[in-house]
């Protein structure tokens, strides 16, 4: 009986613990699709700053990664490299957003009840490095130990999260 009692004492904690997510629902006011969003969750790495924010809709995960310390220009050429903590596999995006000059680079992955794996591993493994190119513009961007962290847990939580949207 003291265990079970015990048990209903701790179990407050636990769930606390499990679910760090603090995500964001709205509803476009026009075409009434819903989505998720983390939201612009801002990251300085090595002086360059910028901002993450991970949407899905019931059609589409969007990555937005938008560099506000020296904005460049993205087009439908740019791609993203991402490197992995202890593994040399690397993975490779387009730019799926517009072209601008104000620092936004999109990929996106399509919402299906599997998920790819190449969106599996950004949910499952560490971010060493992204580099984004455009033309003969090179940004790398190498996050630390905690930012590692916190990207990776903004993918997953979107990601889990992704699959209620299917269902509307």
């Amino acid at each position: 009986m003291k265990i079970l009692l015990s048990l209903f004492f701790y179990l407050p904690l636990l769930s606390s613990a499990q679910d760090s997510c603090k995500l964001k629902k709205e509803t476009d006011p026009f075409t009434h699709i819903t989505r998720i969003t983390t939201g612009f969750v801002p990251f300085n790495t090595d002086g360059q700053k910028l901002s993450i924010s991970v949407d899905a809709t019931p059609t589409d995960i969007d990555f937005f990664i938008w560099i506000t310390s020296e904005p460049k220009c993205f087009d439908d050429n740019s791609t993203v490299q991402i490197n992995y903590v202890g593994d040399r596999l690397k993975a490779n995006f387009k730019n799926t957003g517009s072209m601008n000059c104000e620092g936004a680079f999109h990929f996106t992955f399509r919402n299906t009840p599997g998920t790819a794996s190449s969106l599996e591993r950004l949910t499952s493994k560490y971010i060493n490095s992204i580099k984004l190119t455009s033309g003969k513009t090179i940004t790398d961007i190498v996050f630390t130990e905690e930012q590692r962290k916190q990207f990776m847990r903004m993918a997953a939580c979107v990601v889990r999260d992704s699959k209620t949207l299917l269902k509307q």
